[in-house]
Protein backbone atom coordinates (compact mmCIF):
# COMPACT_ATOMS: atom_id res chain seq x y z
CA UNK A 1 0.00 0.00 0.00
CA UNK A 2 1.25 3.72 -0.98
CA UNK A 3 0.50 5.85 2.09
CA UNK A 4 -2.70 7.49 -0.04
CA UNK A 5 -4.14 3.80 0.40
CA UNK A 6 -2.92 3.98 3.85
CA UNK A 7 -4.89 7.26 4.78
CA UNK A 8 -7.98 5.76 3.11
CA UNK A 9 -7.85 2.71 5.17
CA UNK A 10 -7.00 4.72 8.28
CA UNK A 11 -10.15 6.53 8.00
CA UNK A 12 -12.06 3.53 7.03
CA UNK A 13 -10.82 2.25 10.31
CA UNK A 14 -11.69 4.89 12.09
CA UNK A 15 -15.52 4.60 11.08
CA UNK A 16 -15.58 1.24 11.80
CA UNK A 17 -14.95 1.99 15.71
CA UNK A 18 -16.84 5.45 15.70
CA UNK A 19 -19.95 3.31 14.49
CA UNK A 20 -19.00 0.43 16.90
CA UNK A 21 -19.24 2.75 19.88
CA UNK A 22 -22.53 4.14 18.67
CA UNK A 23 -23.87 0.60 18.25
CA UNK A 24 -22.42 -0.35 21.78
CA UNK A 25 -23.31 2.75 23.62
CA UNK A 26 -20.18 2.31 25.66
CA UNK A 27 -16.93 1.78 24.99
CA UNK A 28 -13.56 3.62 24.46
CA UNK A 29 -13.02 5.84 21.09
CA UNK A 30 -9.92 8.45 22.45
CA UNK A 31 -7.38 5.69 22.48
CA UNK A 32 -8.80 3.82 19.77
CA UNK A 33 -8.73 6.93 17.22
CA UNK A 34 -5.68 7.85 18.13
CA UNK A 35 -3.90 4.29 17.36
CA UNK A 36 -6.13 3.67 13.99
CA UNK A 37 -2.72 4.56 11.75
CA UNK A 38 -0.43 2.72 13.87
CA UNK A 39 -3.13 -0.38 13.36
CA UNK A 40 -3.26 0.14 9.78
CA UNK A 41 0.42 0.43 9.07
CA UNK A 42 0.98 -2.74 11.07
CA UNK A 43 -1.35 -4.97 9.70
CA UNK A 44 -1.53 -3.81 5.91
CA UNK A 45 2.08 -3.32 5.70
CA UNK A 46 4.51 -4.42 8.49
CA UNK A 47 3.11 -7.69 10.01
CA UNK A 48 3.25 -11.45 8.48
CA UNK A 49 -0.21 -11.86 8.81
CA UNK A 50 -3.21 -13.74 6.86
CA UNK A 51 -7.04 -13.13 7.50
CA UNK A 52 -7.26 -16.76 5.92
CA UNK A 53 -4.97 -18.74 8.91
CA UNK A 54 -5.13 -16.72 11.73
CA UNK A 55 -2.95 -19.40 13.41
CA UNK A 56 -0.24 -19.84 11.03
CA UNK A 57 2.97 -20.93 13.22
CA UNK A 58 5.25 -18.72 11.89
CA UNK A 59 2.82 -15.32 12.11
CA UNK A 60 3.78 -12.20 13.40
CA UNK A 61 2.28 -11.89 16.91
CA UNK A 62 0.51 -8.82 18.09
CA UNK A 63 -0.47 -7.61 21.73
CA UNK A 64 -2.76 -5.17 22.71
CA UNK A 65 -1.83 -4.23 25.83
CA UNK A 66 -3.99 -1.15 26.34
CA UNK A 67 -6.68 -3.75 25.87
CA UNK A 68 -9.97 -1.19 26.43
CA UNK A 69 -8.80 -0.11 22.97
CA UNK A 70 -10.50 -3.32 21.40
CA UNK A 71 -12.46 -1.17 19.09
CA UNK A 72 -9.38 -0.18 16.92
CA UNK A 73 -8.12 -3.86 17.11
CA UNK A 74 -11.41 -5.09 16.26
CA UNK A 75 -12.00 -2.52 13.50
CA UNK A 76 -8.42 -3.15 11.71
CA UNK A 77 -9.22 -7.25 11.97
CA UNK A 78 -12.45 -6.54 10.22
CA UNK A 79 -11.15 -3.97 7.83
CA UNK A 80 -8.47 -6.73 7.16
CA UNK A 81 -10.69 -9.91 6.73
CA UNK A 82 -10.58 -11.47 9.66
CA UNK A 83 -14.23 -11.31 10.36
CA UNK A 84 -16.93 -9.51 8.52
CA UNK A 85 -17.25 -6.13 9.26
CA UNK A 86 -20.75 -6.45 9.93
CA UNK A 87 -20.44 -7.69 13.38
CA UNK A 88 -18.68 -4.53 14.58
CA UNK A 89 -22.19 -3.80 15.63
CA UNK A 90 -22.42 -6.15 18.05
CA UNK A 91 -19.33 -4.70 20.31
CA UNK A 92 -20.32 -5.13 23.64
CA UNK A 93 -23.91 -6.87 23.13
CA UNK A 94 -24.61 -10.08 24.97
CA UNK A 95 -23.50 -12.90 23.39
CA UNK A 96 -21.32 -11.79 21.01
CA UNK A 97 -17.84 -12.73 20.62
CA UNK A 98 -16.37 -8.63 20.24
CA UNK A 99 -16.72 -8.17 23.66
CA UNK A 100 -14.81 -4.86 25.79
CA UNK A 101 -11.31 -6.32 25.61
CA UNK A 102 -10.04 -8.56 23.61
CA UNK A 103 -10.65 -12.97 23.56
CA UNK A 104 -7.79 -14.92 22.12
CA UNK A 105 -10.06 -17.79 22.43
CA UNK A 106 -13.14 -16.29 20.23
CA UNK A 107 -11.63 -13.92 17.73
CA UNK A 108 -9.74 -14.38 14.91
CA UNK A 109 -6.76 -12.70 14.83
CA UNK A 110 -6.11 -12.11 18.67
CA UNK A 111 -2.69 -13.28 19.83
CA UNK A 112 -4.02 -12.31 23.28
CA UNK A 113 -6.53 -11.84 25.80
CA UNK A 114 -5.71 -8.53 27.59
CA UNK A 115 -7.21 -5.61 29.55
CA UNK A 116 -5.76 -5.66 32.75
CA UNK A 117 -2.96 -2.91 32.23
CA UNK A 118 0.76 -4.04 32.01
CA UNK A 119 -0.13 -7.39 31.52
CA UNK A 120 -0.01 -7.65 27.93
CA UNK A 121 3.58 -6.19 27.66
CA UNK A 122 4.18 -8.99 29.70
CA UNK A 123 2.72 -11.68 27.47
CA UNK A 124 4.40 -9.81 24.32
CA UNK A 125 7.97 -10.21 26.16
CA UNK A 126 7.35 -14.11 26.99
CA UNK A 127 6.43 -14.83 23.19
CA UNK A 128 9.37 -12.82 22.03
CA UNK A 129 11.17 -15.25 24.10
CA UNK A 130 9.35 -18.21 23.19
CA UNK A 131 10.31 -17.35 19.27
CA UNK A 132 14.46 -16.59 20.32
CA UNK A 133 14.93 -20.11 22.16
CA UNK A 134 12.60 -21.86 19.52
CA UNK A 135 15.08 -20.17 16.76
CA UNK A 136 11.68 -19.08 15.01
CA UNK A 137 11.77 -16.28 12.94
CA UNK A 138 8.28 -14.34 13.85
CA UNK A 139 8.65 -10.69 15.16
CA UNK A 140 6.48 -9.65 18.43
CA UNK A 141 4.39 -6.48 18.38
CA UNK A 142 3.03 -4.73 21.57
CA UNK A 143 1.08 -1.48 22.09
CA UNK A 144 0.84 -0.26 25.19
CA UNK A 145 -0.97 3.31 26.33
CA UNK A 146 1.65 5.98 27.90
CA UNK A 147 -1.06 6.16 31.16
CA UNK A 148 -0.36 2.25 31.13
CA UNK A 149 3.07 3.24 31.59
CA UNK A 150 2.28 3.83 35.40
CA UNK A 151 1.37 0.21 36.10
CA UNK A 152 4.67 -1.26 37.26
CA UNK A 153 4.91 -4.65 35.53
CA UNK A 154 4.88 -2.48 32.75
CA UNK A 155 8.84 -1.89 33.89
CA UNK A 156 9.28 -5.83 35.16
CA UNK A 157 8.63 -6.61 31.63
CA UNK A 158 11.01 -3.89 30.32
CA UNK A 159 13.75 -4.54 32.63
CA UNK A 160 13.54 -8.72 31.35
CA UNK A 161 13.37 -7.37 28.17
CA UNK A 162 16.35 -5.24 27.72
CA UNK A 163 18.12 -8.05 29.50
CA UNK A 164 17.56 -10.45 27.41
CA UNK A 165 18.43 -8.76 24.33
CA UNK A 166 14.74 -9.76 22.85
CA UNK A 167 15.82 -7.50 19.34
CA UNK A 168 12.42 -9.42 18.23
CA UNK A 169 10.44 -7.46 20.35
CA UNK A 170 8.97 -3.69 19.57
CA UNK A 171 7.08 -2.11 22.08
CA UNK A 172 4.55 0.87 20.55
CA UNK A 173 3.57 3.36 23.16
CA UNK A 174 0.44 5.65 21.90
CA UNK A 175 1.75 8.47 23.58
CA UNK A 176 -1.52 10.67 23.69
CA UNK A 177 -1.43 12.36 26.66
CA UNK A 178 -4.24 11.64 28.32
CA UNK A 179 -5.77 8.99 30.07
CA UNK A 180 -9.24 8.52 32.20
CA UNK A 181 -8.81 10.90 34.48
CA UNK A 182 -7.10 13.65 32.57
CA UNK A 183 -3.38 14.86 31.57
CA UNK A 184 -1.15 12.20 31.97
CA UNK A 185 1.62 14.33 33.45
CA UNK A 186 -1.06 15.50 36.37
CA UNK A 187 -2.30 12.01 37.17
CA UNK A 188 1.19 10.54 37.76
CA UNK A 189 3.92 11.46 35.26
CA UNK A 190 5.88 8.65 33.50
CA UNK A 191 7.94 11.34 31.32
CA UNK A 192 10.68 10.97 30.66
CA UNK A 193 8.81 7.48 28.49
CA UNK A 194 12.46 7.89 26.24
CA UNK A 195 14.91 8.29 29.21
CA UNK A 196 13.39 5.08 31.09
CA UNK A 197 13.00 3.33 28.06
CA UNK A 198 16.53 3.44 27.48
CA UNK A 199 17.19 3.13 31.02
CA UNK A 200 15.89 -0.60 30.52
CA UNK A 201 18.09 -1.05 27.29
CA UNK A 202 15.94 -0.51 24.74
CA UNK A 203 16.44 0.80 21.32
CA UNK A 204 14.23 4.13 21.32
CA UNK A 205 12.78 6.06 18.32
CA UNK A 206 10.47 8.72 18.83
CA UNK A 207 7.82 9.20 15.74
CA UNK A 208 4.24 11.12 15.06
CA UNK A 209 2.47 8.30 14.98
CA UNK A 210 -0.15 9.65 12.60
CA UNK A 211 2.29 10.18 9.83
CA UNK A 212 2.96 7.14 7.97
CA UNK A 213 6.40 7.73 6.78
CA UNK A 214 7.94 8.13 10.06
CA UNK A 215 6.15 5.22 11.33
CA UNK A 216 7.32 3.06 8.73
CA UNK A 217 10.74 4.16 9.07
CA UNK A 218 11.00 3.59 12.52
CA UNK A 219 9.47 -0.31 12.43
CA UNK A 220 12.94 -0.78 9.27
CA UNK A 221 14.87 0.29 11.76
CA UNK A 222 13.96 -1.86 14.68
CA UNK A 223 14.02 -4.82 12.50
CA UNK A 224 17.92 -3.74 11.49
CA UNK A 225 18.96 -2.90 15.06
CA UNK A 226 20.48 -6.01 16.93
CA UNK A 227 20.64 -6.94 20.44
CA UNK A 228 18.22 -4.71 21.88
CA UNK A 229 14.35 -4.39 21.83
CA UNK A 230 13.22 -1.47 20.20
CA UNK A 231 10.48 0.76 21.58
CA UNK A 232 8.90 3.33 19.56
CA UNK A 233 7.34 6.64 21.09
CA UNK A 234 4.67 7.62 19.21
CA UNK A 235 3.23 11.05 19.73
CA UNK A 236 -0.79 11.07 18.78
CA UNK A 237 -3.52 13.05 19.27
CA UNK A 238 -6.56 11.48 21.53
CA UNK A 239 -9.90 11.01 20.00
CA UNK A 240 -7.95 11.53 16.11
CA UNK A 241 -10.48 12.72 13.39
CA UNK A 242 -13.43 13.78 15.54
CA UNK A 243 -13.68 17.15 15.99
CA UNK A 244 -15.04 17.14 19.43
CA UNK A 245 -13.03 14.18 20.78
CA UNK A 246 -9.91 15.15 19.57
CA UNK A 247 -7.55 16.03 22.95
CA UNK A 248 -10.42 15.66 25.12
CA UNK A 249 -9.82 13.44 28.26
CA UNK A 250 -13.46 12.93 28.50
CA UNK A 251 -13.69 10.71 25.28
CA UNK A 252 -11.51 8.42 27.15
CA UNK A 253 -13.95 5.90 28.01
CA UNK A 254 -17.60 7.22 26.25
CA UNK A 255 -19.81 6.69 23.68
CA UNK A 256 -21.03 9.02 21.23
CA UNK A 257 -24.96 9.81 21.17
CA UNK A 258 -27.35 10.10 17.82
CA UNK A 259 -26.36 13.78 17.47
CA UNK A 260 -22.80 13.22 17.97
CA UNK A 261 -22.42 10.02 15.94
CA UNK A 262 -23.78 12.12 13.06
CA UNK A 263 -20.92 14.52 13.41
CA UNK A 264 -18.03 12.20 14.02
CA UNK A 265 -19.39 10.40 10.80
CA UNK A 266 -19.37 13.73 8.73
CA UNK A 267 -16.03 14.53 10.17
CA UNK A 268 -14.87 11.52 8.94
CA UNK A 269 -16.42 12.01 5.45
CA UNK A 270 -14.83 14.86 5.09
CA UNK A 271 -11.58 13.30 5.65
CA UNK A 272 -12.09 10.82 3.34
CA UNK A 273 -13.33 13.39 0.75
CA UNK A 274 -10.21 15.12 1.22
CA UNK A 275 -7.88 12.13 0.89
CA UNK A 276 -9.18 10.96 -2.02
CA UNK A 277 -8.83 14.80 -3.72
CA UNK A 278 -4.96 13.90 -3.36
Amino acid sequence: MNNLELRQTANEIRKSIVTALHSAASGHPGGSLSAADIFTYLYFQEMNVDPLHPDKADRDRFVLSKGHVAPGLYSTLAEKGFFPKEDLVTLRHVGSYLQGHPDMKHIPGVDMSSGSLGQGISAAVGMALSAKLSKDEYRVYTLVGDGELQEGQVWEAAMFAGHRKLDNLVVIVDNNGLQIDGCIDDVCSPNPIDAKFRAFNFHVITIDGHNFDEIASALKEAKTHKNQPTAIIATTVKGKGVSFMEGQASWHGAAPNDEQYKIAMEDLEKVGASICQM
